[in-house]
């Protein structure tokens, strides 16, 4: 290559990382006016694309219930499903779960996509590889947030949550 074009092509090449890189945060970041602790009011209200009530919400511990979606968005080549649950009439936690049963990789590629992405926005991670499952953490603040890979070629799957944070005192133990 000459090297009147090296620089240049460099420049371009790393704008695309970072034209990337950028799609790839916004991806995972809570959408824009969601923040735990709203209403089901204010998710209305914050206009997301195709929120719509899940006709059967998943219930999970602690009285949480998955009642409402968003449009899927892609990430990593899956197409992950937003879900918001409720407890208490608050938004307690938010999940995006993708299939990824029909990926050569079982996932693998988003889950690492997600790590990255966890590692630039919250700093190192405490995780754990398993076989047939990987997992990455991250505290900020009142928020867990953490990403799950299960690589079961029955059923894999890449999620990433945001929770409330629970902290329990000794007593509660």
């Amino acid at each position: 290559m000459h090297p009147a074009l090296a620089l240049p092509l460099k420049r371009a090449l790393g704008a695309l990382a970072l034209l990337a890189a950028s799609a790839a945060l916004h991806a995972q970041a809570l959408p824009p006016g969601v923040r735990l602790g709203m209403t089901a009011g204010e998710l209305q209200a914050a206009a997301l694309p195709g929120l719509e009530r899940v006709p059967r919400p998943q219930r999970l511990t602690g009285g949480l219930a998955g009642s409402w979606r968003a449009a899927p968005m892609a990430v990593a080549g899956l197409s992950f499903e937003p879900v918001f649950y409720f407890a208490e009439g608050t938004l307690r936690r938010m999940e995006w779960v993708a299939d990824a049963d029909a990926r050569p990789d079982l996932g693998a590629a988003a889950f690492a996509d997600l790590v990255a992405w966890g590692r630039s926005a919250f700093g190192p991670e405490l995780g754990s590889n398993d076989p047939g499952s990987a997992y990455a953490a991250w505290v900020q603040a009142d928020t867990d947030i953490y990403a799950q890979r299960t690589s079961d070629p029955r059923h894999a799957s890449v999620r990433l949550v945001y929770k409330v944070r629970q902290v329990r005192d000794a007593s509660e133990l």
